[in-house]
């Protein structure tokens, strides 16, 4: 059945640390979605680093929203996305304010 939800972050839950916006489950506060996808949002400064540990099986789709950031040693600009497999951890780093959005997927 077709369903719908809304919710707003404070930058502040999503400064310096990836933020679980959106999860199969809700969980955290999460909204809930109807894939198997746990979807992350965060702003960094310049300089602030975040990991993500990948469970066996899955992968991740990082997009950078806006600024330029460091993804596993791999360059990515505003609007910029790439795909990771087979990595164990994803490590994203700031090389100036920027915002990104990590997909966990199957």
């Amino acid at each position: 059945m077709p369903s719908y939800e809304q919710r707003s972050f404070e930058l502040s839950e999503k400064r310096g640390q990836l933020r679980l916006i959106a999860a199969r489950d809700g969980r955290d506060g999460a909204v809930t979605i109807h894939q198997d996808v746990d979807l992350y949002a965060a702003v960094l400064a310049a300089g602030e680093q975040v990991m993500h540990r990948l469970k066996p099986g899955r992968h991740a789709w990082v997009q950078a929203a806006r600024g330029a950031v460091m993804l596993n040693g791999v360059p990515l600009k505003a609007g910029d996305g790439a795909a990771v497999s087979e990595e164990e951890v994803v490590e994203i780093s700031a090389n100036e304010v920027s915002e990104v959005l990590l997909f966990d997927v199957v």
